[in-house]
């Protein structure tokens, strides 16, 4: 093995988990929702949101993160299904990201329930690697109520593999040399950053698993799969010289996406969700007081199939309406008719705000009046709520609402007493 030593530590079913802990220990709940069917999600009677966590017992009847509730409750009509808390999970995850810089003074949150420590030099104080993070993991245990999975390895790659290795509670590693049992033997949609889209080009080719995947010629790859392609071929043979960056970067990109309370089947409401989209997308963007220059769309359809596009702007920009310029011409390249239940915006390359952008001939848009009148309604909602003001658009159309996307309408508190009796 070399000399780094990094770990990956992965909370078990966060949110769930972190739902099942509160109401036994500060509720004084009897039943733990982690060993019954049991989800974190939205609303169902308004088909509001997606499954968000889901419990051991519940991956049984097939359930996954992100489907839609009303989707889930079908195939589990026992489905315990519990409101999200997201003022709790930012207070679970503070505690957790706590007990790991007991260990490591380099400690990357990569997401609420997720972090890479780099443990290298740590032995003399810990223990070898194994012993390390089975003492954190049981800390986190004893101390917090809640299980996790800490993968092990020489970088930060292999360490996010082995974490997803066999669950709950567990200890893996996935050094250099136990790539090829290991890893090579997975299905290639199991590499990280090979998504569904690459798993289809790569079974085409023939690829099945990880390691036929390896062992492909690059030109081959990037044939199919273009830039991309040197990518996971790297993965795939365990090369990764990213490192633990305790400072979290500047934010690469911006996004937001709904669930739809019901099936869209028209572009002009389509397009209305995703104007609703690009003002709480727009509205992120002037508040950290940057710009992006690339806009995508993404359509998850009445029978879950996936699709998406993007596009390169002119001009970077953080104006509302060129955002959602950008995006319903690219609905309008992408959609083929079908009925829709899940729309999003993401954007990318950011970069602060100059100010400046490149003139345009024929273009004689005021885009600085633009700017100042979307900052002018972003002071108004957020001195008098976001509903202060909205565009008279929305008014005419029921069932959409005109800021959509993040956790602005989800409850960041639950009234618990409300709740059933557990």
């Amino acid at each position: 093995m070399s000399g780094r030593v990094i770990f990956h530590i992965d909370v078990n079913s966060a949110f769930l988990s972190w739902e099942a802990v509160y109401r036994i220990r500060h509720l004084g709940g009897k039943l733990d929702l982690r060993t019954i069917p049991s989800a974190v999600g939205g609303d169902i009677s308004k088909r509001h949101g997606i499954i968000l966590a889901k419990s051991i017992p519940a991956k049984k009847y097939h359930i996954k993160t992100g489907e839609p509730v009303v989707d889930a409750v079908r195939k589990c009509p026992g489905l315990v299904l519990v409101p999200p808390n997201y003022e709790l999970y930012e207070k679970s995850s503070k505690a957790f990201m706590a007990i790991l810089r007991k260990y490591s003074g380099q400690v990357e949150q990569y997401s609420i329930d997720e972090a890479f420590v780099d443990m290298t030099g740590t032995e003399s104080l810990f223990g070898n690697p194994v012993i390390a993070a089975n003492t954190m993991k049981d800390e986190i245990c004893q101390t917090l109520g809640f299980t996790v999975n800490v993968g092990v390895s020489s970088n930060k790659l292999l360490a996010k593999m082995a974490s997803d290795f066999k669950k709950p509670n567990l200890v893996h590693t996935l050094f250099p040399e136990e790539i090829e049992k290991k890893m090579w033997p997975l299905p290639v949609r199991d590499l990280f950053f090979a998504g569904g889209a690459s798993e289809r080009k790569l079974n085409s080719l023939g690829i099945r698993t990880i390691g036929e995947l390896a062992k492909t010629d690059v030109n081959t790859l990037k044939s199919v799969l273009k830039k991309h392609g040197e990518v996971i071929l790297d993965f795939a043979n365990g090369r990764d010289v990213s490192v633990v960056e305790p400072v979290p970067a500047d934010n690469k990109g911006y996004g937001n996406s709904t669930t739809i309370s019901f099936d869209v089947t028209d572009a002009s409401t389509a397009k209305m969700v995703l104007l609703s989209l690009a003002e709480t997308v727009g509205k992120r963007l002037r508040k950290d007081d940057v710009r992006i220059e690339v806009v995508a769309i993404s359509i998850r359809f009445y029978d879950l199939t996936y699709a998406s596009h993007q596009m390169v702007l002119q001009s970077a920009t953080n104006i509302t309406k060129e955002i959602h310029d950008a995006a319903c011409w690219l609905f309008d390249e992408l959609w083929d008719g079908r009925a829709i239940r899940h729309l999003g915006i993401h954007t990318s390359r950011v970069s602060q705000n100059s100010g400046s952008r490149q003139l345009s001939l024929f273009d004689d848009t005021d885009y600085e009046k633009l700017e100042k009148l979307d900052r002018a309604v972003d002071s108004i909602r957020e001195k008098y709520g976001m509903d202060a003001i909205q565009r008279a658009a929305f008014l005419k159309q029921t069932g959409v609402d005109h800021m959509n996307g993040g956790i602005s309408r989800e409850k960041r508190t639950v009234d618990y007493k409300n709740e059933k009796e557990m």
